[in-house]
């Protein structure tokens, strides 16, 4: 591997750490607010600063980031699983199936994601289940055309014919044989529609429809911040190195496995 593949390994361990460890270690609660403490800067005690409310930013980091992470997983596992199934099924079958499905997927491509997103949490609220589904479409119609050109390249090879001279059934045919030689640009696309996410959550919590309080939430943060960011840049600094530090860790595996 290259050295920035061993700093991004580094970096991801260093923020998962913080983010699985940190909320048992810190003395203070990630809603803990203490006046006298307000836009402290990094210091001993509070190693990232304060925010406005006194609260200590690296507990609140380590928090958000919990939710950040937990969140994209889910999301990410949720729109390569039907994305992945759809391409499967267009890259299978073509036709008539292919034709309709792709149509559907380019009409959803055809809307900005991130204003599917405001669609569908001003229809329903901002809640974690409403979360996880607006994201989860806006990621669906990619991933689908991915998968969809993945499934093609091997839907008319040898092991494939061989199998449904066998009579194997379509699904069969799917999972045991397309699927497993899908995998390698599978699991780059799935690193893509992490970093993706993050930093659509990370938009979606600075315009307050993110995750909500008391929960932090590191886009809500930066959000928090930016009214302090001449006095005060730490607040601000902190949630979004955060990020960086995160999305960039991934981008730079993802390369590294690419390649």
């Amino acid at each position: 591997m290259s050295v920035p593949a061993y700093v991004a390994i580094l970096a991801l361990l260093v923020v998962v750490i913080a983010i699985v460890v940190g909320p048992f270690l810190s003395p203070y609660g990630a809603a803990q607010i203490n006046p006298m403490d307000a836009l402290q800067g990094p210091s001993w005690r509070h190693w990232l600063g304060t925010d406005q409310f006194g609260r200590d930013i690296l507990t609140r980091i380590s928090v958000g980031g919990g939710a950040t992470l937990g969140l994209a997983l889910i999301c990410t596992v949720a729109s390569m699983t039907f994305g992945t199934a759809i391409g499967l099924v267009c890259g299978y079958y073509g036709g008539a199936v292919d034709q309709v499905l792709m149509r559907l997927m380019d009409v959803i491509l055809a809307v900005p994601a991130l204003l599917i997103a405001l669609l569908i949490l001003a229809a329903f609220g901002s809640s974690m289940p409403t979360l996880v589904g607006a994201i989860t479409v806006m990621f669906i119609p990619p991933v689908s055309r991915v998968a969809r050109t993945a499934a093609m390249r091997v839907a008319h090879l040898a092991y494939v014919d061989a199998a449904r001279v066998r009579r194997e059934s379509s699904v069969g045919i799917m999972v045991l044989e397309l699927l497993p030689n899908m995998l390698p640009v599978l699991a780059v696309e799935a690193g893509i529609r992490l970093s993706y996410t993050i930093l659509n959550l990370a938009s979606l919590g600075f315009l307050g429809l993110g995750v909500q309080p008391p929960t932090p939430d590191w886009g809500l943060m930066i959000s928090e911040g930016s009214a302090n960011l001449t006095t005060a840049p730490w607040v601000v600094a902190g949630p979004a190195a955060a990020i960086v530090i995160l999305v960039l860790s991934v981008n730079i595996l993802l390369d590294e496995f690419a390649n």
